[in-house]
């Protein structure tokens, strides 16, 4: 019998290898499909802080990987001003941990 995938996992993995065929990294097109771009940018605050600025915040924080995964999928508040940032539960675990080794450099 012949493994199956879904269409939209199907069409998640296209834009990946496409991505990956341009130069960009696979975990970038993580965060453009989860539209986290939308609210940050590389070096820049947009509605939310850079990435640049939470890899330095965190740097050398031993459990910044599992807390920052935690405020990716269920939101959090107060850390950098008054604009809170969603949950994202829709985004599973291990994507959401990519993620955040990503921003934070250690990938």
């Amino acid at each position: 019998m012949s493994p199956t995938i879904s269409l939209p996992s199907f069409l998640a993995l296209t834009v990946l290898l496409a991505n990956a065929a341009h130069g960009e990294p696979a975990d970038q097109a993580l965060a453009q499909k989860y539209a986290c771009m939308s609210c940050h940018a590389q070096a820049q605050k947009l509605v939310g802080p850079s990435f640049d600025a939470i890899k330095a915040k965190y740097a050398g924080n031993p459990k910044a990987v599992d807390a920052l995964v935690a405020v990716v999928q269920k939101g959090g508040s107060g850390v950098w001003g008054p604009v809170p940032m969603p949950g994202n539960p829709q985004i599973p675990e291990s994507e959401a941990r990519t993620l955040v080794m990503w921003i934070l450099g250690n990938k």
